[in-house]
Formats: structure tokens, C-alpha cells, sequence
């Protein structure tokens, strides 16, 4: 299987690969879903492959299942039979199925597999330029910190598993309420800009209000810059929109929020 990614993915290292499907093995399984995805084999090698993430959301509306389709491969000779990989995984109605780094050249089969866009842009801001409320601060999320008991269980899970991965999860007290958010550190611009991306927030306007506290917290680590999707310029926050940058699609009954990249390849395999 690895020998097929890096086949597919040059760009990546063996070693990436390697990780991920690692990281993909410690993860709890799905009812009766594939534990890493799908794959294509002829005559004892494989010779195409999709990753999925499947994840199971608990909710004061019920149970959702999602999954994230990554890093779909198919050595050019068997190509034709690729899609059959794709529709295979997609037959069920009640998961919701996401692609979040679609390569420009599958975006019309995108659209004929019923894949829709529920990110268009990405809003880069500055979260320090924000003021801060009197009453708000930041802390980082932690078993033992006493201030996880105000966030439901749910988003204690994300706070402490992202964490695990790498990720910096937080909380924001603000007039006696909790927000949670968790932030990835990682580079744009070919490497140049360090920034951390919002991989979970409640909602933008949770983002928006929670802003300068975060943004004030985040100067200790010398980023200024922060990345979120989003489908068009974020009120209440200071930054520019970047029209048709980062698209991510969706096919299923619930498109994730704006501020939703939980359990995806993101985190999981890494930017």
C-alpha cells in the first residue's frame, strides 16, 4: 500500500506514508466501516488506493458519522477502474463523506460523484489586533485543568485527542461561558508565512469573540497570523479573503461548520 501512495504522491516521502498509516491503525474503529480505506489489487500488488477517516460524532442530535476521503491513487494502466474504488465507499446515505484537499484535476468528477463545496476561501486574520473583553482569557487545555468541566463531552474529547496529535487545543472564559478551539501550526506561502489553522471552533462568531484573548495568547509563540475557512470575509475579525484558496467539498445529509477539520488527513497525516 505504501509503494502505491508514493507512486501516486512523489512528493511525499515514504516515511510520511508510513505515519499515516500508522496514526490510521491507532484510531478507534467505526461500527463496521474500513478501519484505512480501500484498495485496488492485481495479481498480488496493489495498484490503487483510498484512505478514509472515518469518525462518529455524538451530539445532543444524534449520533453523525463522517468520513474523510484522502490521498485516492491508481497507477495510470488501471485509472478506468479507479472510480469504482471512490462509489464503492460512497454508497452510504447516512454518513457524511468529505474531500478536503481535492487535486484541481478531480474537481469535475467531484462534482459527478455529488460532491458540493461547503468551503469556497480561506480568511487569513490577525487575532491580536482584536480587543480584548475584560472579563475573557485563554488557557491551554488539559486533563486536570479544572475549566474542561464547562465544555460538553463531545468537545472535551476534540480538545484532548487533538492535543495528542499535535495540535494546540484551548479554551476561552469569557462572561462565565467556555469556548473551545483547537489550532494547528503549519507554514503557507510555499513555506515562508508560519500561521496556525483553526482545525476547530464552535462557530466563526465564537471565533470573532474570542479573538484578541487567543490572539494576545498566541504572541507568546511569536504567530501573528492565523487561517480559517470560510465562504466569504469574517465580521469582527481583521484580515482578507482568499476567494477559491483551500476548497473543501462534502456529500452527505450534515456539511460540516465553517471552523471543521477535526479527525481529517489534516491532522491526522499532517499538512
Amino acid at each position: 500500500m505504501v509503494d502505491c501512495l508514493c507512486r501516486g504522491f512523489p512528493e511525499r516521502s515514504r516515511s510520511y506514508w508510513i505515519q499515516a498509516l500508522t496514526r490510521l491503525s491507532q484510531r478507534p474503529a467505526v461500527a463496521e466501516f474500513p478501519q484505512y480505506g480501500l484498495a485496488l489489487e492485481k495479481a498480488d500488488r496493489i495498484v490503487g488506493v483510498v484512505l478514509t477517516l472515518y469518525t462518529l460524532y455524538r451530539g445532543q442530535e444524534g449520533d453523525e458519522v463522517r468520513c474523510n476521503l484522502s490521498s485516492w491513487s491508481v497507477d495510470a494502466e488501471f485509472r478506468p477502474y479507479g472510480a469504482k474504488l471512490v462509489t464503492t465507499i460512497l454508497k452510504r446515505r447516512d454518513v457524511t463523506y468529505t474531500n478536503i484537499s481535492p487535486a484541481p484535476a478531480t474537481l469535475k468528477a467531484n462534482w459527478a460523484l455529488g460532491f458540493r463545496p461547503f468551503s469556497t476561501g480561506q480568511f487569513a486574520f490577525l487575532p491580536a489586533l482584536n480587543s480584548v473583553p475584560p472579563s475573557c482569557r485563554v488557557l491551554k487545555a488539559r486533563p486536570d485543568l479544572a475549566e474542561m468541566a464547562m465544555l460538553s463531552d463531545s468537545e472535551r474529547y476534540i480538545l484532548t485527542e487533538h492535543a495528542a496529535l499535535g495540535c494546540l487545543s484551548l479554551i476561552c472564559i469569557c462572561n462565565g461561558a467556555a469556548f473551545p478551539f483547537v489550532l494547528m501550526p503549519r507554514r503557507i506561502l510555499r513555506g515562508l508565512i508560519p500561521c496556525y489553522q483553526v482545525i476547530y471552533c464552535g462557530s466563526l462568531a465564537d471565533l470573532s469573540r474570542c479573538a484578541g484573548a487567543m490572539g494576545r495568547f498566541l504572541l507568546r509563540s511569536g504567530i501573528l497570523l492565523c487561517v480559517v475557512d470560510a465562504k466569504e470575509p469574517i465580521a469582527g475579525l481583521f484580515g482578507w479573503y482568499r476567494h477559491n484558496s483551500g476548497l473543501k467539498y462534502f456529500k452527505g445529509p450534515r456539511p460540516p461548520s465553517l471552523g471543521d477539520l477535526t479527525f481529517t488527513e489534516l491532522v491526522i497525516f499532517g499538512p
